[in-house]
């Protein structure tokens, strides 16, 4: 069963009052973009190979081997990670793989998502 015109509208409004009240939140719940995501990974991975070279020379100072082989192999690691996600990431102004499937889509607000995923589960349940 459809909402009527009032409640689509009243639903607006609260998707409205959220985003006023706490975008931060909001855009959580509609989710990142792929771009944020890797260049989040990326530096992580920055973080991580930094952290992978303390360990390195800490191993070298207190002449403890497998300290040093460790922080080697966090290096390497987050060097694969970060070279990784910096090749998924798209291109700025490029849009990432799959967005021409999404674009053919008109966007939902997270509202109409919300309300097609209920009324999924009560068809599911037979209600």
């Amino acid at each position: 069963m459809p909402l009527s015109e009032h409640e689509q509208r009243m639903l607006e409004q609260m998707e409205r009052a959220l985003y006023a009240e706490d975008p931060k939140f909001a855009s959580a719940l509609e989710g990142s973009g792929l771009r944020t995501y890797t260049r989040r990974r990326v530096y992580q991975a920055v973080a991580g190979f930094l952290v992978g070279i303390a360990l390195l020379m800490a191993g070298m100072v207190a002449q403890l081997i497998w300290v040093s082989v460790v922080g080697f192999l966090v290096m390497l690691g987050c060097a694969v990670l970060a070279v990784t996600g910096w090749r998924k990431a798209p291109k700025p102004g490029e849009q990432p793989q799959g967005a021409a499937r999404r674009q053919a889509r008109p966007k939902r607000s997270m509202m109409d998502r919300i309300e097609q995923r209920w009324q999924r589960r009560r068809d599911e349940q037979g209600h």
